[in-house]
């Protein structure tokens, strides 16, 4: 059974499927961004640099970005988060089925969290 293709919360375009042996994202064809069903982020985590090949610097811009509505339930709208062990990651989740949308390069951060980011977080900013 196929599913239907996703449109990227952010620019609209049409979203792929990237597969995993440990899951599955949809990457954005435009933008680079990264969609992932419930907990699909924690068990894709090691396969994060084949996953997230959008440029961090596009990510950076589309971050601005966060009045989103949720590609699997496009009636409810994405809820801007905060990483608590990375307080630099702002991300965003349906509060309906707790999807994740990372900008692009936002999950290769996450998913290496050094210890060096660990002291540059004590300082990072509020998110407005």
């Amino acid at each position: 059974m196929m599913s239907a293709v996703l449109s990227c919360p952010k620019c609209g375009s049409p979203m792929e499927r990237v597969v995993r042996l440990a899951g599955h994202a949809d990457r954005c064809t435009r933008c680079g961004g990264l969609w992932f069903e419930m907990m699909e982020h924690e068990h894709l985590k090691d396969a994060a640099a084949a996953i997230d090949t959008g440029d961090a610097q596009v990510g950076q811009e589309y971050n601005r970005i966060d009045r989103i509505s949720c590609p699997s339930c496009p009636a409810s709208p994405l809820i801007r988060m905060v990483d608590p062990q990375q307080p630099h990651i702002w991300f965003e989740s349906c509060k309906r089925c707790y999807g994740r949308f990372y900008d692009a390069g936002e999950f290769r951060d996450f998913a290496e969290h050094t210890f060096a980011e660990f002291f540059r977080d004590l300082d990072a900013p509020a998110r407005e």
